[in-house]
């Protein structure tokens, strides 16, 4: 099915109307629902006609009952997009032709989804090779999304990374004042994404900055007699007092099973990529730790399976400067579904 720019279409699976704003691809435009812009394919869309003739009404109309305001339940939005709760990155991959007529990728079209209850600030920072190369700073709504920027799709081999700090909109007793997500794309990992995107036929994929905002860490710290910092803490800086800052929180432990059934209990109802990501920020949080305590030797346990999970733990091994070497042998205890790491 053909679309223009400008037609007016209807979005099959929520039967909302639109309006095409933007050709992507042979069979993917950009459509405008009250507003709001978003990628879809075009087997996914109507002409309005269609919904026209194919609705009928089954029964009459029946004048609604009186109700009470204490008989209404709160409304709450619906969420756009199919991802767990959470505030998570989508990227939505804008392809073109080549002189072949196979489909490449020129951008990457970026959104910060907030799949929670709270509304959140946040400042974020797109840096290049350590440099900054972009600073933006905005909210997000409780369950809405916010687009961030569009990025070339070669400008993944330049080492980008994705940062950020969160603090929420209305800010609460129990929870932390600040909360920050990090996240580093891989240009092979994300070929690969899209491999399977393309196969199944989706619009976009995911990436999860974390599941839930934190809780406040009780940190005992002795009582200023004046504080010289306030200026600074006004003008949005962290001031902490330095004495007081014992590292309170256990080393990890020098053998991480990264079997999904160690992780959590929900894998059942889990996809396949669902349960990698899980993994590996399970084991980037691991590593992160060991670090910190000044840890020299780790094992990590993924399994033979297909080999994903070894292959992209290793990848995330290649890329930490304080891992000094790594090795995948055979281990009486683990056979050759563990990877030994030195840390410098």
């Amino acid at each position: 099915m053909k679309f223009e720019i400008g037609d007016n279409v209807v979005v099959k699976h929520s039967n909302e109307d639109g309006k095409v704003v933007e050709i992507l691809a042979e069979k993917m435009v950009m459509v405008e629902v009250r507003g709001v812009r978003f990628p879809a394919y075009t087997d996914q869309l109507d002409f309005p006609y269609f919904k026209q003739f194919s609705s009928k009404k089954l029964f009459e109309e029946k004048k609604p009952s009186k109700k009470y305001i204490e008989d209404v339940k709160r409304e709450k939005h619906a969420p756009k997009y199919k991802v767990a709760e959470g505030v998570w990155l989508l990227f939505f991959p804008v392809f073109s032709k080549d002189a072949f007529d196979d489909d490449i990728v020129e951008e990457l079209k970026i959104y910060l989804v907030n799949q929670t209850d709270n509304g959140l600030k946040f400042r974020f920072w797109l840096n290049y090779a350590g440099e900054t190369e972009m600073e933006l700073q905005n909210e997000v709504p409780a369950l809405q999304d916010f687009y961030l920027m569009n990025i070339p799709f070669e400008h993944l081999n330049d080492s980008p990374s994705f940062e950020f700090e969160f603090s929420l909109i209305t800010p609460q007793k129990s929870k932390a004042e600040y909360y920050e997500a990090t996240y580093k794309p891989k240009g092979k990992q994300v070929f690969k994404q899209i491999e399977v995107l393309k196969q199944k036929g989706d619009a976009f994929f995911t990436q999860q900055l974390f599941d839930r905002y934190p809780d406040k860490t009780k940190i005992e710290t002795e009582p200023f007699v004046a504080d010289p910092f306030s200026q600074l803490s006004k003008a949005g800086f962290k001031v902490v007092a330095g004495k007081k800052l014992p590292n309170t929180e256990p080393a990890p432990p020098s053998v991480l099973d990264l079997h999904i059934d160690k992780l959590t209990n929900d894998y059942r109802n889990m996809s396949a990529h669902e349960k990698l990501t899980l993994q590996l920020r399970e084991f980037e949080k691991w590593l992160d730790k060991a670090e910190l305590h000044y840890m020299k030797h780790l094992w990590v346990i993924h399994g033979v399976g297909k080999g994903r999970l070894k292959e992209e733990v290793h990848e995330m091994l290649k890329l930490r400067d304080n891992v000094k070497s790594f090795v995948s042998q055979y281990h009486p205890w683990y056979g050759h579904g563990a990877t030994e790491i030195f840390l410098k």
